[in-house]
């Protein structure tokens, strides 16, 4: 259930998103969905790729500050108030959400949403029992 969720510090300085992203592509390591968080002086770069175990590596290698984190993915309706349901069931149980962002990853009726919770195992039971889905990660990550 749970998708791998790469983390990259970096400097708030020119080319520097450039560099990973040109990196992981020499290592022909897709980027399936990618969020940068910024405040003074650095970011945080969060990626979904296909291939966390081989990013990581090549990062560290070139010496770049980054882990790996479990994030769940789960599918929202495209609609007006999509989101707001799934709010809801996470609201009413008390899951807390440390983070969130969107992506997709096909063209369909449904928009994903990235939810990073303090505790993801309570957060999966919550919202299968809820009926939504989450996507697995081996849907869109390699082994």
């Amino acid at each position: 259930m749970k998708i791998n969720q790469i983390s990259v510090f970096l400097e708030n300085k020119e080319g520097r998103i450039y560099e990973v992203c040109e990196l992981l592509g020499a290592h022909d390591i897709n980027i399936d969905a990618l969020n940068i968080a910024e405040s003074e002086g650095f970011g945080v770069l969060r990626m979904i790729v296909n291939k966390p175990k081989a990013a990581m590596a090549a990062l560290k290698e070139k010496g770049f500050s980054a882990n790996q984190t479990d994030i769940l993915a789960v599918e929202v309706e495209d609609r007006p108030g999509g989101l707001a349901d799934v709010l809801r069931v996470i609201s009413t149980n008390q899951l807390n959400v440390e983070y969130m962002y969107g992506f997709t990853l096909r063209k369909s009726d449904r928009a994903l949403m990235v939810f990073r919770f303090d505790d993801p195992e309570k957060a999966a039971k919550t919202l299968q029992a809820n009926q939504i889905r989450i996507i697995r990660g081996s849907d869109i990550q390699e082994s």
